[in-house]
């Protein structure tokens, strides 16, 4: 078995840092949203064209999935990094800022591309005593587009065998994503559910328009909307495990055209946070039936829709704890946090995880100087990611393909 020291990765990475910050900043300047990528693809593909990598261009996206064989037999690890912005302005006031009216890069997905080419970068060079394969998976169309899907039915895992015929299936998958919510540097995971699902949630409330002056000829559908908002909320609190948590947010409600005309309709659109599948279907269950129950005592009708989005991002016992104890080696002990419960945000890599026993890390990269309590977050028009952040990243993400790699039978 190789002997793959992690001393080096971390001074490697810092004289990376400068191309990293290139990358990053380009991809800053002209951020594109959806599963197509195509100025993001094109960097990419010159980031990684000295590399002497497998590379596939997917089709039902812009995916990029770049396979790099080492030297000795083994299997393949998957190191994952989301290529897609938000469809919001920018008020950093960056002098990279976006260039493209309403898109933005405020989940810190350029870092994560820039850093996962600079891992490509430190691995290729480790080739000759490289044992397997890595594949380096560049995936756009995370923020609600479902890309990691789109890649998986497009065979990203169906990796072809060594040259000699030996199998070489993937064993392990890994993500980084950068948070405001931490301090620079700092990697925090848990085993266990770490993200939520997230479902849409559409209910719309029929009853008899009218005279705003005569409600009591009509059925007015918008107090009995807002009366199901507030049952929704009871129905959380009341009837949801608080040690297994749901969220249900309702962040729209249409009704309505002027002053003196009750509508015939109202609509109700919201997100439904989970961090199990047992809560994630009773609270589907309990949408439906507070609804239908509240609109029927006021001889309405209702209907529900909810439109399954991600499933829970669920790390495997092993691979995080894996993962947090590499980082322990890469940066230091004291800036590694086990978190205490999962995080309600959702995130595609979920597929990925339900295919292939892995984990995702978050990476820190709010400057020491500030403070994680009031520093701008994650899909703010004003988040600001600490580019020195990437040197512990391009070092994780090399680390834990080595080791996993290494440690496997």
């Amino acid at each position: 078995m190789p002997d793959h020291t992690l001393d080096t990765l971390v001074e490697e990475s810092h004289d990376l840092l400068p191309a990293a910050v290139d990358l990053r900043r380009e991809l800053h300047r002209w951020p594109e949203q959806g599963i197509h990528n195509p100025i993001t693809r094109d960097r990419i593909l010159e980031s990684l064209e000295s590399l002497n990598l497998g590379v596939t261009r997917h089709t039902t996206t812009s995916g990029v999935a770049a396979l790099l064989t080492g030297a000795l037999p083994g299997p393949t690890v998957l190191l994952r990094a989301d290529t897609d912005a938000l469809p919001m302005p920018e008020d950093t006031g960056l002098d990279y800022s976006s260039r493209v009216e309403r898109t933005m890069h405020a989940c810190g997905h350029d870092t994560h591309v820039a850093m996962l080419a600079g891992a490509a970068r430190l691995l290729a060079a480790r080739k000759d005593t490289l044992r397997g394969r890595v594949l380096f998976m560049f995936q756009p169309g995370e923020e609600g587009h479902h890309g990691a899907r789109f890649m998986l039915e497009e065979g990203l895992l169906d990796v072809p065998a060594l040259a000699d015929g030996t199998p070489s299936p993937i064993t392990g998958a890994y993500a980084l994503h950068t948070t405001s919510a931490a301090h620079t540097g700092v990697i925090a995971s848990r085993p266990g559910p770490i993200m939520a699902s997230a479902d849409r949630l559409l209910i719309t409330v029929t009853g008899r328009g009218g005279h705003a002056s005569e409600p009591f000829r009509t059925i007015d559908p918008i107090p009995i909307a807002c009366e199901i908002v507030q049952a929704l909320q009871t129905m959380v609190t009341r009837r949801i495990d608080v040690f297994d948590p749901s969220v249900v947010t309702v962040a729209r409600i249409t009704a309505g055209t002027t002053n003196n005309v009750i509508p015939e309709t109202a609509e109700i659109e919201g997100t439904i946070r989970a961090v199990s599948e047992r809560t994630r279907s009773k609270v589907h269950d309990g949408i439906k039936r507070v609804a239908e129950g509240v609109a029927s005592a006021h001889e309405a009708s209702v209907s529900v829709e909810i439109d399954y989005g991600y499933p829970v991002t669920v790390n495997g016992v092993d691979a995080a704890n894996f993962g947090l104890d590499l980082a322990r080696s890469i940066v230091g002990p004291d800036r590694v946090a086990t978190l205490p419960h999962p995080v309600m945000g959702a995130e595609d890599f979920s597929y990925v995880l339900q295919r292939v026993p892995g984990a995702m890390l978050f990476l820190g990269g709010t400057p020491w100087d500030k403070d994680t309590a009031t520093a701008a977050p994650n899909h703010s028009n004003r988040v600001f990611f600490d580019e020195q952040a990437m040197v512990s990243g391009m070092a994780m993400y090399a680390g834990m393909a080595l080791r996993h790699l290494d440690t496997q039978p």
